[in-house]
This record gives structure tokens, C-alpha cells and sequence, in this order.
């Protein structure tokens, strides 16, 4: 019962960047206890774990990570197969500079939208740029079976969970978006994906 508790991830149910840690988890079938926590009721241990009571947080054994870019790459050295890195550095750097992109083109949209301090005019714009944006790119998901790579990688693990949440988000997208809708009609149904949800993001749709 130790081992199988010795890993422990804190995550909020709802919240796209706790889901991206979890996909990862999921997809190397990684041994976890995910421990769902709310919004300002931390538990102590997570207080004690991490001095900014951030979500998700990962702890293994002595170890407590609070970034969810790095507990991504942590998993990914500790639990290498299946890979969601490229093995060569020159691929390893674009992967990292797409999950930058989509941190800071689209993650940044989507906390303005679901951030209740946000100004009904500004989310309205976020949800414009971000539907306008994704179709855009739409055309890229015809060339391979993920996003740019024909396997899938840390940023699809960054990308799908923002897709999941688009009817949260207020967003349909057009039908010149087909090759992104196909492409999120095929990881959607991948039995790692399933596995990733909480139950407040299987309500979610």
C-alpha cells in the first residue's frame, strides 16, 4: 500500500493546467493518487509541500513539484515510456517552444475568459481571438495524426485539455475548422484521455 501511494498529485477538477498533468499520468499509466482539492481549502500537507499553494502539484516522496511545464518534463524522465518527447534536442526545442506558444497565445485567452474578475467586453474579445486562432491553425491537424507529430506528445498534453473546455469557454468552432474537430473527435475518444477526467470535466460536455 506504500508504493502505491508513494506518488501523490494535487489537482483542481476543473482547472486545465491540473488536466494536462493528469493526461500526462494517464498516458504512461502512471500509479497515482490524485487528489482533488478546492480552490483556498488546501490541505496541510499541501501547504507543507508547496509554499505557494498552487494547483496541480506533484509530490514524490521527498520531492514536491509545483509548475505544471515541470512536472510534465519530470514525469516524462521518470516515467519514459511511452515517450511525449522527441528524442533529438533540435525537436525537443520546437516541442517546448509550441507548448510555449499555446501557453502564451491561447492559455492566456482562456484564463482571461474564465477569470471572474474579467470584464464581460474582454471576454468576449478573448473568445473571438481564441475561436479565430484555432480555426487558423485548423488546417495543420490534416498533416499528421497529433499536433505536428505523428505521435503524441507534451503538447497535445497542453492543447487538449483547452479543447475539452470549449463549451465552458463560450466557443463553437466553424465548420473550416474540421481538421481541428477531427482531430479532437479522435483524442477525445482515447482510452488515456478518458482516464484523465476528473468527473467535473466529464460534465463538461
Amino acid at each position: 500500500m506504500a508504493a502505491t501511494n508513494r506518488l501523490a498529485c494535487y489537482s483542481d477538477a476543473a482547472d486545465h493546467y491540473s488536466h494536462r498533468v493528469r493526461i500526462v499520468l494517464a498516458e504512461k499509466s502512471v500509479v497515482v493518487e490524485i487528489i482533488d482539492v478546492e480552490q483556498g481549502r488546501f490541505p496541510n500537507k499541501l501547504l507543507e509541500a508547496n509554499p505557494y499553494a498552487t494547483l496541480p502539484t506533484l509530490v514524490d516522496r521527498d520531492l514536491a513539484l509545483y509548475e505544471p511545464t515541470v512536472i510534465m518534463e519530470y514525469l516524462e524522465e521518470r516515467y519514459p515510456h511511452p515517450p511525449l518527447m522527441p528524442v533529438y534536442p533540435v525537436a525537443r526545442g520546437n516541442t517546448r517552444l509550441l507548448m510555449h506558444r499555446i501557453q502564451r497565445d491561447w492559455c492566456s485567452l482562456v484564463d482571461l475568459i474564465l477569470d471572474a474578475r474579467s470584464k464581460e467586453a474582454a471576454r468576449v474579445q478573448a473568445r473571438k481571438e481564441l475561436r479565430e486562432s484555432l480555426t487558423g491553425v485548423s488546417p495543420l491537424f490534416a498533416e499528421k495524426a497529433f499536433f505536428l507529430s505523428d505521435e503524441l506528445s507534451l503538447v497535445d498534453c497542453c492543447l487538449l485539455p483547452i479543447l475539452w473546455r470549449l463549451p465552458v469557454l463560450g466557443i463553437e468552432l466553424p465548420r473550416p475548422a474540421k481538421p481541428l474537430l477531427d482531430y479532437m473527435d479522435r483524442q477525445f475518444a482515447r482510452e488515456s484521455f478518458r482516464r484523465s477526467l476528473s468527473s467535473v470535466e466529464r460534465d463538461m460536455r
